[in-house]
C-alpha cells in the first residue's frame, strides 16, 4: 500500500469491510524479547492509563487498500479500547500531512497513528509530536528520522523478493517490467531494490525494465504504454501497488491486445502487491497471477495496540511476537513490528482468512 503518494487521483469505487480478528496482544516470548515493560515510553508519557483521544492520519483515500484500512480503524480502535477521532485524509500531500499532524496536536490528542507519505518529510511532524510529549505509531511506512513508539509494517524487502521469485520461476528468460512506487518512500525503495537485486542474483537471464510511477495511476498507464511500444515482447510485470496500478495496467494491456489470460499464448505473467479484493478477482479470472497480501486489518489493529501501549508508557524489545511477526530494530534505531504478508495465487486466493476476501 503503499506509503502511497498519488498526486493525480484515479476514481476508485468505495469498498466496504467486515473486520476480522487478527491475533492478540504481545506476550512474553522466549528470552523475553517481546516483553513490554513499564516506565518511560520511548515516545513520551510515563506509566499513563492509555486514555485520551488518538488522532489517525491517512495518506490518501483513492486506493482500495487505504479505503479498507480506513474502514478497519474504528472497528479495531473499539476492540483495542482506543478512543480514536475521525480519520484525517492528507490527500497524497506530504506538506498537508505535517499540517494535519499539527492540527491534531492542537486538538489535544494524547497519541497519533500516522501512515507517512514521505519517509523524510514526516520528521517535521514527528518532531512536533515529540515536543508536546505525544507518542506516535507509524503505519505502513517507516520514517527515515524522528521518534516513533513503533512502526507497524510488513517486510517490504520481502515483497520485492517474493515478486522476483514468482516471476523468475515462471519466466526462464526475457524482459520483465517493474512498475515502481515513490522512491521518497522507504516502501518504494525497499521493493524496487529487493526486486532488482533478486533478479540479478537468481535470474540473470531476465532483463528488468523500470517505470518510476510514484504511486500515480496516470503515470503508470502512460509510461507503460510508451514502454510497450518499444518493447512489445515483455513477458512479466511487477506492480508495486495493486490499489493504484491494477486497473491502468490491465486497461493498457487490453487496449494493445496484450491482455491474455493465464494459459493462453502470449500471457504476460503479472505479480502485484496489496491483497485487495480486485486483485483477487483478477487472479481468479487469470488476468494476473499473484499478489502479496499487505495486511490492512492487522495494520489497523496493531496501530491501535501499540499507540495504547505507548500512551501507557510501555516499551518493547526486538524479538518474536504471538501474532506470527517479529519486532526488529531498523538501522536508524526505530523498532518495527514486521507483520506477515503472504503470497496469494490461484491456489490460495479463496482462503477466507485473507482480509481481501472479507471486503466487497
Amino acid at each position: 500500500m503503499p506509503g502511497r503518494t498519488v498526486r493525480k487521483r484515479n476514481r476508485i469505487r468505495s469498498v466496504g469491510t467486515v473486520a476480522t480478528a487478527v491475533g492478540a496482544s504481545i506476550v512474553l516470548a522466549a528470552c523475553g524479547s517481546t516483553k513490554d515493560s513499564g516506565g518511560a515510553s520511548s515516545a513520551g508519557g510515563a506509566g499513563g492509563d492509555g486514555k485520551g483521544k488518538v488522532g489517525v492520519i491517512l495518506p490518501l483515500l483513492t486506493s482500495p487498500f487505504w479505503q479498507s484500512y480506513n474502514d478497519y480503524v474504528p472497528k479495531m480502535a473499539k476492540s483495542e479500547g482506543v478512543d480514536a477521532l475521525k480519520t484525517v485524509n492528507s490527500n497524497s500531500d506530504p506538506s498537508q500531512q505535517i499540517t494535519d499532524i499539527n492540527n491534531e496536536l492542537n486538538q489535544g490528542v494524547k497519541g497519533l497513528v500516522v501512515a507517512p507519505l514521505d519517509s523524510a518529510a514526516i520528521e517535521a511532524g514527528l518532531d512536533q509530536a515529540e515536543r508536546k510529549g505525544v507518542p506516535v505509531v507509524a503505519v505502513d511506512v517507516a520514517p527515515d528520522k524522528g521518534k516513533v513508539a513503533m512502526v507497524v509494517r510488513a517486510d517490504n524487502v520481502a515483497y520485492g523478493e517474493k515478486a522476483c521469485q514468482y516471476l523468475g520461476k515462471q519466466i526462464p528468460s526475457g524482459k520483465v517490467v517493474q512498475i515502481m512506487g515513490d522512491l521518497a518512500s522507504v516502501n518504494g525503495r525497499d521493493r524496487s531494490e529487493a526486486f532488482r537485486a533478486c533478479v540479478k542474483k537468481n535470474f540473470p537471464k531476465l532483463k528488468v525494465l523500470e517505470i518510476p510511477a510514484k504511486w500515480e495511476s496516470d503515470a503508470a498507464a502512460s509510461k507503460l504504454d510508451t514502454l510497450l511500444n518499444a518493447n512489445p515482447d515483455i513477458k512479466g510485470i511487477y506492480m508495486q501497488a495493486g490499489g493504484v496500478y491494477l486497473a491502468p495496467t490491465l486497461q493498457t494491456l487490453k487496449s494493445k491486445g496484450m491482455l491474455k489470460t493465464a494459459g493462453q499464448a502470449g500471457h504476460i505473467t503479472i505479480v502485484s502487491n496489496d491483497g485487495i479484493s480486485q486483485e483477487f478477482d483478477a487472479i481468479r479470472k487469470g488476468e494476473i497471477d499473484a499478489t502479496v497480501s499487505q495486511p490492512a486489518d492487522a495494520y489497523a489493529k496493531y496501530g491501535m495496540y501499540y499507540i495504547k501501549a505507548a500512551m501507557q508508557g510501555k516499551t518493547f524489545k526486538p524479538g518474536p511476537t504471538d501474532h506470527d511477526s517479529t519486532i526488529v530494530k531498523l538501522p536508524n534505531g526505530i523498532l518495527e513490528d514486521q507483520l506477515p504478508a503472504p503470497l496469494v495465487t490461484k491456489d490460495n486466493v479463496d482462503d477466507p482468512k485473507l482480509w481481501g476476501n472479507t471486503v466487497k
